[in-house]
């Protein structure tokens, strides 16, 4: 079985940055790529950043790119959400979520992730 735990979340004045961490630990587990997703109340869930760990390849949601930044060690299953110039509009629960198969996916689709993790809040004030 595979967990998925996301820490870092908190309230932040607008402007400011948060670190989001996860980690996703199973027995004999690999990762092919990491995702952050987030929900809005009364939204559904959007993507937000995704790493490929084959290359290293980001994909960002055009709504952070410019101020997120995904980053990760592929060797330990771990990724950080680094989060600067924050909006109110990012006020919302994150979640993480790992892939296990390798091959060919759309990196910004919930579909593409095997396990999640249960969010962690992220809040920020005008």
């Amino acid at each position: 079985q595979v967990r998925v735990v996301e820490s870092g979340g908190g309230l932040v004045q607008a402007g400011g940055s948060l670190r989001l961490s996860c980690a996703a630990s199973g027995r004999t587990f690999v990762s092919s790529a990491m995702g952050w997703f987030r929900q809005a109340p009364g939204k559904a869930r959007e993507f937000v950043a995704s790493v490929r760990w084959s290359g290293y390849a980001t994909v960002y949601a055009d709504s952070v790119q410019g101020r997120f930044a995904i980053f990760g060690d592929n060797a330990k299953n771990t990724v950080y959400l680094q989060m600067n110039s924050l909006k109110p509009e990012d006020t919302a629960i994150y979640f993480c979520a790992t892939r296990q198969m390798f091959g060919v996916a759309d990196y910004s689709s919930n579909a593409a992730y095997d396990y999640w993790g249960r969010g962690t809040q992220v809040t920020v004030s005008s």
